[in-house]
């Protein structure tokens, strides 16, 4: 695996593998890898002749300069990570590699970047995608790899790579679980015992939410919040049943023809955990 730190680490490997015609994939990273990160990987290595993961704890990101502090870090754990999940090459740019100047741009979705984590995270998205389409242009690579636990970030790129008439295909992978059902997060390792133990409940409503469709919207969402905050350890931030296509909420079931999913944040102490289920998935178990 070769270990790019710089443009020009990165470089003869890229141009190689351009010059022999052959498919580089992408894996975006903050780092703190898990078997969420591997799975990603895997899909990358079954769909190209080569694999590029980065690992950029991206600071435009972060509204909160404590989260960005606290964020896990444990390069070397990833590093032999890597090795062994047949990544070919490493990228861990600086700072100045990524932001050689202020990166001044504002990116308009639509909207799509004010709602659920947006209104909980205001420029989380923009920053998402000045560091993305940076890491395109650097890497270009010919598909990327996201996972759908982080849905309105995969649809925030997608939108982005339409408005920047990118050629990148978005490949969307699924979510990973521990057994208990918690999504796999980097940020799980930061949890203490007794909100892990009960971060579990998360999923578990959002499988039942989904099941108890015949109650009106608005008495479901009214559910979750009263399970969620019933639970001393954890607090609701959003619960909203949106379709899949455009993460438009949805306020009632009738005329509602597109895929649904049910989308939800929630605080465990200090850490902040995100989830989503499809209606799909569930609503006949």
């Amino acid at each position: 695996m070769i270990l790019a730190r710089t443009l020009r680490d990165a470089g003869s490997f890229l141009f190689k593998m351009r010059e022999d015609k052959r498919s580089v994939g992408l894996v975006p990273t903050m780092g703190a890898l898990h078997r969420g990160h591997l799975s990603l990987i895997e899909c990358c290595n079954s769909e190209n002749a080569a694999t590029v993961v980065s690992i950029f704890v991206n600071p435009t990101q972060f509204n909160d300069p404590k989260d960005l502090k606290n964020y896990p870090r444990n390069l070397e754990r990833d590093i032999s990570m890597l090795r062994e999940s047949g990544c070919d090459m490493l990228f861990v740019p600086g700072i100045k590699t990524i932001y050689p100047r202020p990166d001044l741009r504002i990116f308009d979705f639509g909207g799509l970047e004010r709602r659920m984590e947006g209104q909980f995270r205001p420029g989380h998205f923009n920053g998402v995608a000045q560091v993305v389409s940076r890491l395109f242009d650097i890497i270009k690579p010919d598909r990327a790899y996201f996972g759908k636990k982080d849905i309105q970030q995969l649809a925030i790129i997608r939108k982005l790579t339409a408005m920047l008439n990118s050629n990148v295909e978005i490949r969307a992978c699924e979510t990973l679980r521990e057994d208990d059902g918690l999504a796999m997060s980097s940020r799980n390792v930061l949890l203490s015992a007794g909100e892990r133990e009960n971060a579990a409940i998360i999923n578990r409503t959002l499988r039942e939410a989904v099941r108890k469709k015949g109650m009106e919207v608005c008495e479901l969402k009214q559910w979750v919040a009263d399970v969620i905050n019933n639970n001393p350890f954890l607090e609701l931030e959003y619960f909203e049943i949106v379709g899949s296509s455009d993460l438009q909420p949805v306020n009632h079931w009738a005329g509602t023809e597109d895929e649904l999913v049910a989308c939800i944040a929630v605080r465990a102490g200090r850490i902040r955990l995100i989830d989503n289920v499809f209606f799909s998935n569930f609503a006949s178990l």
